[in-house]
């Protein structure tokens, strides 16, 4: 019993990383950054978050509030990658901060849900950008039919489905030959979706310049027009909580630019994952924290300049209103007519490829590293000829996999049924709780700090400790307004995480009776 108390109440001293091929440099590092935060989420975002905030002016102070909160969380983030310099990048700080269950449950909720349904929901946007040039790739074209396995639950295979799993198939293929192709595939799309995007932004602003959109737009910056109200997440809150909108005085504000965030903040997430591979990197006490620097603050300038660029081309109430969101594809359509959805789709293919390239390579490390302190499969902790965890790499393929070919099943009123994907569910669900892991992962600065003061820091936060405390802050406030106006996308989102904890004591005493036993 003691040994089981031990696994779960001290920390566990980082193993030994040796195999590992360290040939990140700071360009490829900043190429993962980059690469895995842009993916399709900015060429759509801006027209739920136009309805949320009812104006071209908020439209873009969304995107720079989220710019402020992305680059200072990144900054705050150096000092811990600085500070353990590890593969597993966040799992490793939230264990050296709090506990390895901290870890361990930030690592089964990326495993189950943060990574692998981001990766999913990418790789269908591929498939469904595919479709744009060739019909066939429908979500319809069944190869297998959607299996009811509940009411509320199915499965299927279409072409879609499929062009999608191969893919994360192809993907993880070749990023189990080794890091040097994966970061040679990163690099190359990563810059070729980089060109795309500014390449969007010229055409936009310079050539397809609508003086009307313009005068719509700049004329009326903050004039509030359409936007949606705000109606508390629960029943049990309408008592409590009012129907608000932008319009409502200064919590309605309040309350709509926190709800905004979420579509912003997600298009934004991701630039943690250089941080999973820090075993990699060739100096990553450098340049981790440098990468994500960088990277932020190159995505961040990009995103807003695309949404300038869609208020130079589209009149506000067309942001709202574009078809299936696709604000991108009716700002281009608006420039070169019907080839504009095609221009659009090339763009968003490579967006996508390169973006679920640097989301497999990273995702796999933090597996890696939970099986080497004995919290996940023993055979995703060893690495193959190639210096890479290979089987942790299988692993993550197989569950993305799973949750694109589960379906969510909806029975109209008039017994209609109607097919969703699942992972876009569960995405949903934990938007609150990776705010909840990057807030514990800021506070963890000043946990450290106390707990091992003379430990070796190359980089110190910057602006520490206000910047850190402002992303802390900022970033309570958005989920309060999620917690009431979200309610039912932020509740299972913590059951998700926490039902991590029996499967946390579960593998620790697994663990810990392995080490006896030995």
């Amino acid at each position: 019993m003691a040994d089981t108390t031990q696994a779960i109440h001290e920390p566990v001293v980082a193993k030994q990383e040796a195999g590992f091929v360290r040939a990140i440099g700071l360009f490829d590092g900043t190429m993962i950054v980059v690469g895995s935060m842009i993916g399709s989420g900015i060429f759509i975002v801006a027209a739920d978050i136009t309805r949320q905030t009812g104006s071209a002016g908020g439209l873009l102070l969304t995107w720079i509030l989220t710019g402020l909160l992305t680059v200072s969380a990144a900054l705050s983030y150096g000092e811990l990658a600085a500070l353990f310099p590890h593969a597993g990048g966040q799992y490793i700080y939230l264990r050296e901060a709090y506990s390895p269950l901290w870890g361990f449950l930030y690592g089964w909720t990326l495993f189950l849900v943060i990574q692998t349904g981001t990766i999913a929901a990418v790789a269908v946007g591929f498939a469904r950008y595919l479709g744009v040039l060739f019909p066939s790739i429908s979500p319809t074209a069944w190869i297998i039919p959607p299996v009811a396995l509940s009411l509320k639950y199915a499965i299927s295979l279409s072409v879609q489905q499929l062009v999608g799993i191969l893919m994360i198939v192809f993907l993880t293929f070749l990023n189990m030959q080794g890091v040097r192709l994966g970061k040679l595939i990163q690099n190359i799309f990563t810059s070729a979706k980089t060109l795309s995007l500014l390449g969007l932004i010229f055409v936009c602003v310079f050539i397809g310049r609508n003086a009307a959109a313009i005068a719509d737009n700049f004329g009326h910056f903050w004039a509030v027009r359409g936007a949606q109200p705000l109606e508390p997440g629960a029943n049990f809150l309408r008592g409590l909580v009012p129907t608000v909108t932008v319009a409502s005085g200064a919590f309605g504000l309040f309350a709509a630019y926190g709800v905004a965030q979420v579509g912003s903040l997600f298009s934004a997430d991701a630039w943690n994952n250089v941080g999973f591979t820090a075993a990699e990197v060739k100096n990553p006490k450098r340049d981790v924290a440098l990468s994500m620097a960088f990277g932020t603050l190159i995505v961040i300038t990009l995103y807003c300049l695309a949404n300038f660029a869609y208020l130079c081309t589209l009149p506000l109430a067309q942001i709202q209103n574009a078809p299936d969101d696709r604000v991108a594809s009716a700002a281009l359509a608006a420039v070169f007519g019907p080839a504009g959805a095609a221009i659009m789709a090339v763009a968003i293919i490579i967006s996508t490829f390169g973006c679920n390239n640097g989301l497999i390579l990273a995702g796999a490390r933090v597996s890696y590293a939970m099986a080497r302190d004995g919290l996940f499969f023993r055979s995703t902790g060893t690495l193959n000829k190639k210096g890479v965890p290979g089987s942790a790499l299988v692993y993550q393929g197989i569950w993305i996999s799973v949750l694109i070919l589960l379906r969510t099943r909806r029975v109209s009123d008039t017994g209609a049924v109607s097919y969703g994907n699942l992972y876009s569910d569960l995405l949903d669900y934990v938007v609150f709780s990776v705010l909840i892991f990057y807030v514990l992962t800021i506070a963890g600065i000043f946990v450290l700090r106390a707990k091992r003061p003379h430990a070796d820091r190359p980089y110190r936060a910057f602006g520490y400790p206000f910047i850190p405390l402002l992303y802390i802050v900022a970033a309570v406030a958005i989920m309060f307004v999620l917690l009431l106006y979200k309610t039912q996308t932020t509740w299972p989102g913590l059951v998700i995480v926490f039902l991590g904890v029996p499967v946390y004591l579960l593998w620790s005493r697994r663990s810990a009776a392995a080490r006896h036993v030995a």
